[in-house]
């Protein structure tokens, strides 16, 4: 398998995953003109599983590190299996809520607060399992993150509070989806094994990075049928969705869409983690989820979502891209 042992390519590839990740919902936001995000992610699901099977096909298959994907798949340990498979199941819940919380109060809102909050525990739980890097510069750097949340979320009560925007219901879901979304990535993390810096060797019984991402991914696409069904049935706003939806209002350019944002956020999912044996697990996640800024920037710049906003809005949005800003800067160079 390809493995990455410099700490520039690595920040190189977190920086592909921050852009992926505040990405991807651009797609959402086109599909959800036609048919609703229900529908949509079925599509992405897909589009998450594809690209992590081409992933563990090509780097995670080539080379001289490590073990290459199917031998690796062969001797795992099922714990740890079980472990990538959790984080799976974990996120697709959080990014369904997420996805609902976009459909609600669009990107700039959900991915400073879902996501942010995301950041912040998801750097925290995956130090604690994983430490590496300067712990007060990670500290200093989850907080600047956090003041950015909070800027956001006063930004969003001055729409709601001039009825521009759909009531609180955005950042209620945004909330609960960053608190599950910052416990996933420690279960994926602990399930990949520790390379020999000297022989190339790969941990037994754990993962190799590629086989963490096909089973994280088969984790979300099972757990669909589950997560994605219930909101169907109960959706948060309008009526309900059905299976025959999928087959009957879709056409080949809607499911297309959908895929390629599954494809998008899978690529920096597999970036990121491929990442991490030279950043560090935290680190790598930390920086990941710089998505949160850009995010932020599609929604107000790009869809408007903040257009008619009242007066001093634009100066708490400004705020907040200055202190995420700061957080990742932090972030970078607290494993320098």
């Amino acid at each position: 398998m390809q493995i990455v042992e410099s700490y520039s390519v690595a920040v190189a590839m977190c920086i592909v995953t921050m852009l992926c990740w505040g990405s991807w919902a651009n797609t959402q936001k086109l599909a959800s003109k036609e048919w609703r995000f229900q529908l949509f992610y079925w599509d992405y699901a897909i589009g998450v599983v594809l690209l992590s099977l081409l992933l563990a096909f090509t780097l995670g298959s080539t080379g001289d590190s490590g073990r290459g994907f199917v031998a690796d798949l062969q001797q795992a340990d099922s714990q740890w299996l079980g472990s990538a498979l959790i984080g799976g199941i974990i996120f697709n819940l959080s990014n369904i809520l997420l996805v609902a919380a976009i459909d609600i109060a669009g990107m700039a809102v959900a991915f400073p607060v879902g996501v942010g909050l995301a950041l912040v525990l998801g750097v925290i739980t995956t130090y604690l399992a994983q430490p590496e890097g300067n712990v007060l510069m990670i500290t200093a750097g989850v907080a600047a993150v956090v003041v950015a949340i909070v800027l956001d979320a006063l930004a969003y009560g001055k729409l709601v509070a001039a009825g521009k925007k759909t009531p609180m219901k955005g950042i209620v879901l945004s909330v609960i989806a960053g608190v599950l979304m910052g416990f996933f990535y420690s279960f994926v993390a602990q399930s990949m094994g520790a390379i020999d810096a000297s022989t190339q060797v790969l941990e037994a019984g754990k993962l190799s990075p590629y086989t963490a991402l096909v089973v994280f991914s088969v984790g979300l696409f099972v757990s669909n049928f589950v997560w994605n069904s219930i909101v169907m049935a109960k959706p948060f706003i309008g009526e309900p969705v059905t299976y025959g939806d999928y087959f009957t209002k879709g056409n080949l350019r809607l499911h297309l869409i959908g895929i390629l944002g599954g494809v998008i956020w899978n690529i920096g999912m597999g970036f990121n983690i491929i990442a991490s044996t030279a950043a560090g697990p935290a680190l790598s996640y930390g920086l990941g989820q710089g998505a949160t800024m850009v995010g932020a920037f599609w929604g107000v710049f790009i869809w408007k979502e903040f257009k008619g906003a009242p007066a001093g809005t634009d100066k708490l949005l400004a705020a907040m891209f200055l202190f995420y800003l700061i957080g990742l800067g932090v972030l970078i160079a607290s494993k320098l």
